[in-house]
């Protein structure tokens, strides 16, 4: 999955919960994001996302 379309998703769940969500593209280092999603923050590496990874990053911000 691409980091775009995995952050479109992340923006919906948090519309459909009520929940803040904000993406930080210059906090990351390099190339990285950092994504708010309610309380909690993680960070989401450029391009290809393997499927291990979404459901670590899915895990850090409580989605589950």
């Amino acid at each position: 999955m691409k980091r775009e379309a995995f952050i479109r998703e992340l923006r919906g769940l948090a519309r459909e919960r009520g929940v803040a969500f904000e993406v930080f593209t210059n906090k990351g280092k390099g190339s990285h994001y950092r994504v708010k999603f309610g309380d909690k923050m993680t960070t989401i590496q450029s391009g290809e996302l393997t499927n291990l990874r979404v459901r670590t990053i899915r895990k850090q911000l409580g989605i589950d």
